[in-house]
Formats: C-alpha cells, sequence, structure tokens
C-alpha cells in the first residue's frame, strides 16, 4: 500500500465490548442467573454442553420433554367490540 493511502485510511471505530447472555438477563428481566434464589449464594458454570445427543440423554434422565413445544400459529390483535 502505498504511504499516501495508508495516511488518508480512516481510523478503525472502537468496538464496543459485546455484552454476555447473563448481564443481558439482568438488564432485560432484572434477574442475575448466577445469584441462587434458595440460599442467594454466588453460581457459577461447570460446563457448557453442546452435544445434542449428551443433551437429550441428560432430559430423558430427567424424564423432561426432548422435543421443543409445538408453536401456535400467530394471530391477529384482538378485535373491538364495537367492530
Amino acid at each position: 500500500m502505498a504511504p499516501e493511502a495508508a495516511a488518508r485510511k480512516e481510523p478503525k471505530k472502537k468496538r464496543r465490548p459485546r455484552v454476555d447472555w447473563a448481564e443481558l438477563l439482568r438488564r432485560t428481566f432484572a434477574l442475575d442467573v448466577f445469584t441462587c434464589a434458595w440460599c442467594g449464594g454466588k453460581r457459577r458454570v461447570l460446563a457448557y454442553l453442546t452435544a445434542p445427543n449428551a443433551v437429550r440423554a441428560i432430559l430423558e434422565h430427567l424424564s423432561l420433554p426432548t422435543r421443543p413445544a409445538q408453536l401456535a400459529a400467530a394471530q391477529g390483535p384482538p378485535q373491538q367490540a364495537w367492530c
């Protein structure tokens, strides 16, 4: 790259750091996922499960549904009684 082109190049915008999922839940729902609801102690992440077969096996062991819930069809807004 020519020196003139490098001098004309605008500086990169500073990127804001990404907000993690726990902070988004805290901001949106006032829910601190790292605080225990029973004792008020601090929780920590032990593992992230990404293998579908492992997740399915854990859900089956806990007798929880392994398939997502069926989504209901979208509905329009309620109509006014005088319409």
